[in-house]
């Protein structure tokens, strides 16, 4: 009888290691592709995707240097134009705007960039908090296995009282595993996806000083190669051996810009006419004072009317009135008008032409930008282009004239306030 107890009990005793043995297997099998499927709230998905973008932005900043103008490469290809004041004008003027160009895109860089600091600063508050979260929940669930002195998994399962209960148990204890794992996964995908969020603040930020510099760095070049503008203009032009061939190009510069806006306004008068014969409206001057085409200025640089040039010492007329004022300063419309002209000449560097009506034009010359184009209608104290030195200018003014009827008069007949 007692034998018959004991091989019964040592039965049981195998069921029940076989058992255990087989449901510890699966438990941990169940675990484990639980920790690899249960989602979070930072997956990996989300860890590469935040890699990539600061692979991209490692790009970006390197792609910055790229940009950077080579001073030394377009002096050495200026030089070679120096001969041909007009080549060399033109060809300075075309390297002159590229830069400004570079400049503008890279302020508007700068902007993007700015929103994008904002956008990852958020981003990496809103990851902090979820692993100051996430910390929280471990260090509850620790101390709770602490303090409640919670069992080993096969000393529950050893308790079980009966198959149904032994079932019971290994359920509560793979969900208990699983939730525990989830939560180990989901904490260290979090302290990853906040170090990868503190990288790409750091690359954002060193991409916006480097952008920063580069816009100085392009700056100084622009105003670098402006001064040496200036410098040759004025030395070929006072150079003896240069003086009668500078002072035939001067002559042949002024006869083709008149050649020029007589084409302007013969292309106009043309359009009037077309618009008479099918009963259009056309464009009238009604008379009223100008106002002042500038923002600010700080001198009368040259005046209307005949004078001895200072560089070529012969006596000219000059068009119109200098008015020197800050590179990027703004350059008004006179008066209501259509723009009959928007464009660049080796001479007259960027100009603007209005048609006021009744043959009456105004012309703004040597801008650094233009803010209008050919058949713009604007109205009187509209911007329309920005001071510069474009063309044959040697320093920062605009050049305002005023035609009517087929000749140059005098502006001072039309300005106000």
């Amino acid at each position: 009888m007692k034998r018959r107890k004991f091989f019964g009990r040592l039965a049981a005793l195998l069921v029940w290691g076989m058992m255990l043995c087989l449901v510890t297997g699966i438990l941990w099998k169940g675990v484990l592709s639980a920790a690899a499927s249960a989602p979070s709230s930072v997956s990996s998905e989300s860890i590469k995707e935040k890699e990539n973008q600061i692979a991209k932005k490692k790009e970006e900043k390197e792609a910055l240097k790229d940009g950077l103008s080579n001073l030394q490469k377009i002096k050495n290809e200026l030089e070679a134009q120096k001969n041909d004041l007009k080549s060399y004008v033109q060809q300075l003027d075309s390297n002159l705007e590229q830069i400004e160009q570079n400049i503008a895109e890279l302020k508007r860089q700068i902007g993007v960039k700015e929103g994008e600091i904002a956008q990852a600063e958020s981003e990496l508050a809103a990851a902090l908090e979820r692993e100051e979260s996430q910390q929280e929940t471990m260090t509850a669930r620790i101390r709770l296995v602490y303090e409640s002195g919670n069992p080993d998994v096969m000393e529950l399962l050893l308790a079980s009282q009966s198959i149904g209960d032994f079932l019971n148990r290994m359920n509560y204890a793979e969900r208990m595993m699983a939730a525990d794992s989830q939560m180990w996964q989901e904490y260290r995908d979090i302290r990853e996806y906040v170090q990868l969020c503190k990288q790409e603040l750091e690359l954002e930020k060193e991409i916006l000083d480097e952008a920063k510099a580069t816009v100085e760095i392009e700056q100084k070049n622009l105003e670098e190669l402006i001064e040496q503008k200036s410098r040759d203009i004025i030395n070929y032009e006072t150079d003896i051996n240069n003086k009668e061939k500078a002072i035939q190009e001067y002559q042949e510069q002024i006869k083709a810009e008149e050649e020029e806006i007589k084409l302007l306004e013969a292309a106009v008068l043309e359009e009037k006419k077309k618009l008479l014969a099918n009963n259009g409206t056309v464009i009238s001057y009604d008379g009223g004072v100008f106002k002042f085409p500038l923002a600010s200025y700080t001198r009368i640089s040259d005046e209307y009317g005949y004078r001895t040039d200072p560089f070529l010492g012969i006596e000219s007329f000059h068009n119109g009135i200098d008015f020197a004022a800050p590179k990027g300063t703004a350059i008004y419309a006179a008066y209501d008008g259509q723009v009959a002209a928007a464009a660049y000449n080796a001479s007259m560097g960027n100009y603007v032409m209005i048609n006021h009506g009744d043959g009456l034009y105004t012309i703004y010359m040597h801008a650094s930008a233009l803010y209008v184009k050919k058949g713009d209608v604007v109205v009187r104290g509209e911007t329309i282009a920005a001071v510069g030195t474009t063309g044959r200018s040697t320093g920062n003014h605009l050049h305002f004239s005023v035609r009517l009827n087929g000749s140059y008069v005098s502006p001072w007949g039309y300005l106000g306030q």
